[in-house]
């Protein structure tokens, strides 16, 4: 994975990549037709930028991975999770300011 930029992780990457990665990572629980989905990318790919190399910006289409979202109870998207040394240390759903995305991962980098 290049530095600054997001994974797209599927159910059988997540352990490996999300609960035994070694920075914190916020994983983005989203699907193509979700609009603010949409709308919460841009600002993903600038966060990715800014903390690359202290946080790891995953994010995972629950489309296409039917396993791991009921396993952390995802029933609107976007959810974005935020997880430290396996743990979840933040959620949020739906679209939220750039700012206040920012303040949380600056807590955990």
């Amino acid at each position: 994975m290049a530095e600054g930029t997001i994974l797209h992780i599927k159910d059988a990457e997540f352990e490996q990549e999300v609960t035994k990665a070694d920075i914190p990572v916020l994983v983005d629980f989203w699907a193509p037709w979700c609009g603010p989905c949409q709308m919460v990318a841009p600002v993903l790919e600038e966060l990715a930028q800014e903390f690359s190399g202290r946080v790891k910006i995953a994010k995972m289409n629950v489309d296409e991975n039917p396993a791991t979202p009921p396993l952390f109870s995802i029933r609107a998207i976007p959810t974005l999770i935020l997880f430290k040394k396996g743990e979840v240390v933040e959620r949020i759903t739906g679209v939220v300011p750039k700012d206040q995305l920012k303040s949380k991962l600056e807590k955990v980098a």
